[in-house]
């Protein structure tokens, strides 16, 4: 679950963004390296971008793709957890990790969209308006 969208031009940073959320959505929100998808700038520097918590289980990742252009993707922000039941982006897995794949299609799928789709409601209220 992921989407990219154009943001109003006073919310331009992520500090921006994560004060935007912290005030007005009932949701956590705190500026992070982004250690989940290990994003580095031009230096080789890791970036950061806004994470956003509902739960332990369901979170959103907020980052700047361009100036004025947001990427949000779904996360499960404990990070022992998503290495279990979030996407795995390795070639081969163990037997746990495809259990727990399995498991995750199944049972986990419906309220992580449900969870995605109420944290990409807070985030659309800055879409810039066309």
């Amino acid at each position: 679950m992921e989407s990219t969208i154009k943001i109003q031009n006073q919310y331009n940073t992520l500090e921006k963004v994560q004060q935007f959320v912290k005030d007005e959505s009932p949701y956590s929100s705190s500026i992070e390296y982004d250690s989940w998808d290990v994003r580095t700038d031009a230096n080789g520097q890791m970036e950061k971008c806004v994470l956003i918590k509902k739960s332990g289980m369901h979170g959103m990742k907020v980052h700047f793709t361009k100036e004025n252009e947001i990427f949000m993707s779904y996360l499960i922000p404990n990070k022992v957890l998503n290495v279990y039941f979030g996407r795995s982006q390795k070639a081969h897995r163990n037997i746990l990790e495809i259990v727990a794949g399995g498991i995750k299609n199944t049972l986990l799928s419906e309220g992580q969209q449900k969870a995605f789709t109420e944290m990409e409601d807070v985030i659309l209220t800055i879409a810039e308006k066309n």
